[in-house]
């Protein structure tokens, strides 16, 4: 199988999930379309909405990106109700098939469960396996549907559903934010270490919306009420918003760092901290640790350019747009070989020779992975006439799999697992590199709040997954 074209410069994103809850709005799909739009970014191969009407649920879930699994004949088709809860997909766990599109549809005797997941449990195999024991037949690979057994098993067991959700908290290790919807509620769930971002907003009109980030709050017209605590669980129902923080303040938070890094929308604000600023704030320490003389400043499109404007602050060194790109080439795009995806980063950026030519460059961007694309990155910026070329990534080195959902499951595929930094200098063909130090991606928001930075070598939250890998269930389905 091929990788999308750009798969290399990045680690790809996990997931994102919406949900909106409303007592006025029967027309509710069209909302969570605009909020699934807003969070494209998060996950580009599938595409998933669940209306809830009274109990009564209809679904649309296709691959492809928003626009395309949603014209206006299939938000028509998914009739009125006042929930609906959606999901956008990139497989950090189970293949990228139709079977494994969120959100899950859980039916099970009296009441019905649709469950949208952002994140990677890291102990899936043995809740799994204690499932099957118990006569769990499992129709998709991802671990979120182990997430919705194991909430319907304690539901026949608990007086509500959160508290159904609370027990079954005890024994999800990792990370999962969470949006759930019974016949009655509209419920967000966080993990205890907060590794995803998830955030509530209100309409005007009284709607409630949960997200993963608050840029789709904007999209749908709500104002950001507040972030949803690590460990809390949030409902809303015909009564208003209810909070259980049973599980808040039991394990030290461990944002994701690489939310503020690259997946996140520069606009949207998690956990209190603007993502655009700790993007220059990240520049500006590049600055500080690898200082250079140079002419010029370029970011690399989307993630690089706030970080090259803080470095642009912080060094004096002129920015400008020095390279473009192609917007109408989404991240899916397919090349069959490598020599091909590697000469198609031409095809989505291409450089501004009136800003290059004859200069020295300071080149920023957000990481590197397997280095294959980055070597071509700076071949076209060479082309167009750079008199020098200095890397800098706005993230530490990339050292160690992720098994909280990002991309990173094997070592041997990351350049800095095997190089040094002089060795990825030359691989690259740049003039000089420099990284963001472990210390300083600790400070992107002006003080330490716990991040996870296990894939820059920064130690486990917890213990590391059995099998960590992204088709762990194939064989099992």
């Amino acid at each position: 199988m091929t990788e999308p074209l750009y798969a290399e410069r990045h680690p790809r994103e996990e997931c994102g999930v919406f949900g909106i809850y409303s007592k006025t709005v029967s027309d509710i799909a069209p909302l969570a379309y605009y909020g699934l739009y807003a969070l494209q970014h998060r996950g580009q191969e599938s595409a998933g909405i669940v209306v809830n009407n009274n109990g009564r649920f209809t679904y649309r879930r296709d691959v492809g990106l928003v626009s395309e699994v949603f014209t206006k004949e299939a938000l028509r088709s998914l009739g009125c109700g006042n929930i609906a809860v959606g999901h956008v997909r990139y497989a950090t766990t189970g293949a990228d098939n139709a079977r494994n599109i969120q959100p899950l549809l859980i039916n099970h005797r009296d009441f019905v469960l649709a469950l949208a997941h952002n994140g990677n449990l890291a102990n899936s195999v043995e809740l799994r396996s204690a499932l099957e024991d118990n006569g769990s037949i499992f129709h998709t690979s991802t671990d979120s549907e182990i997430i919705a057994y194991s909430i319907v098993m304690e539901n026949l067991r608990c007086l509500s559903l959160e508290a159904a959700i609370s027990v079954a908290m005890e024994s999800l290790e990792g990370a999962y934010s969470l949006v759930i919807s019974s016949p009655e509620k509209l419920i967000a769930v966080r993990d205890k270490h907060g590794f995803r971002p998830l955030c509530i907003g209100v309409r005007t009109d009284g709607a409630v919306v949960f997200a993963s980030e608050s840029c789709a709050l904007d999209a749908v017209g709500a104002k950001f009420l507040r972030d949803v605590e690590p460990g809390e669980i949030v409902t809303a129902d015909s009564s208003g918003l209810h909070s259980d923080r049973t599980h808040c303040n039991s394990a030290q938070r461990r944002m994701c760092v690489f939310e503020y890094i690259y997946f996140a929308r520069p606009d949207s604000v998690i956990d209190g901290s603007s993502v655009s600023l700790a993007r220059q704030q990240a520049g500006a320490f590049l600055a500080e640790e690898h200082p250079v003389e140079a002419d010029v400043v370029i970011g690399v499109p989307d993630s690089g350019l706030d970080a090259a404007i803080g470095f642009s602050h912080a060094s004096g060194i002129p920015y400008v747009l020095g390279l473009t790109k192609n917007k109408y080439i989404g991240r899916t795009f397919i090349a069959p070989t490598q020599a091909e995806r590697e000469a198609g980063v031409s095809l989505k950026l291409n450089p501004v020779r009136s800003a290059i030519e004859g200069k020295r460059i300071v080149l920023i961007d957000d990481s590197i992975v397997r280095g294959t694309t980055s070597r071509r990155l700076i071949e076209l910026v060479r082309s167009a006439g750079a008199k020098e070329i200095h890397m800098r990534i706005s993230a530490p080195p990339f050292i160690a799999p992720c098994y909280y959902g990002t991309d990173i499951d094997s070592p041997e595929a990351l350049i800095a697992n095997r190089h040094t930094v002089d060795e990825i200098t030359k691989i690259i063909g740049a003039d000089s590199l420099g990284y963001l130090s472990l210390e300083h991606a600790r400070l992107l928001t002006g003080r330490d709040t716990g991040f996870c930075t296990a894939c820059f070598g920064g130690g486990y939250p917890t213990a590391v997954p059995s099998n960590g890998q992204k088709t762990r269930f194939e064989h099992t389905c």
